[in-house]
């Protein structure tokens, strides 16, 4: 993975939890690099030993990072100069999740060894959204949980997620049901 994930995990953990417990993760996760370069490639094996030693030390499971993660993600990658990018990517949040592959192509010219998800996406009559999210990658659909909340803030918007099909043998994908909902009105 690209260091601008590493990157951002690190910029999770010392913005919630600080710079002491970022080193303790850091040992634990026998990452000795102390900052990540945004654009240079770094084994997957970090990032995963990097969540593991938060779930760890933070003493919250795998799957929670991984979505917090995900909805900071969001943020990040629009404060980091993708915002500009993004905007062009949708209005809406189903636009914004048909486009993604599209988004990922893109950001594949300055990242040419990229090996990014795949997502397909189909909206119900009644709005709610199907997400299918193909990736090499085992393990991350707690973080596409995170990131379509993430988007759906940026939308102005709030959502139920639910993993309604596991990756498998059989089944090389996890698929999704969004159910969207306007934010509440403040009184």
């Amino acid at each position: 993975m690209y260091g601008m994930i590493n990157r951002a995990v690190q910029g999770l953990v010392l913005d919630r939890h600080g710079e002491e417990t970022w080193a303790r993760i850091r040992t634990m996760a026998k990452v000795e690099e102390t900052e990540f370069l945004s654009m240079e490639q770094y084994p997957d094996e970090t990032t995963y030993r990097l969540v593991a030693a938060s779930s760890e030390v933070l003493g919250v499971p795998a799957e929670e990072i991984l979505e917090a993660f995900g909805e900071y993600w969001i943020e990040y990658t629009a404060e980091a100069g993708y915002g500009e990018i993004m905007l062009a990517a949708g209005r809406t949040l189903p636009e914004f999740l048909a486009n993604l592959d599209q988004l990922h192509t893109r950001i594949r010219f300055g990242m040419p060894h990229l090996r990014p998800p795949s997502f397909s996406v189909s909206e119900a009559e009644d709005g709610t959204l199907t997400l299918r999210y193909v990736s090499e990658r085992r393990g991350l659909a707690p973080l596409v949980v995170g990131l379509v909340k993430g988007l759906a803030r940026r939308f102005g918007e709030r959502v139920d997620i639910d993993r309604i099909a596991e990756r498998s043998d059989e089944r090389p994908y996890d698929e999704f049901r969004i159910v969207r909902h306007a934010p509440a009105e403040s009184t």
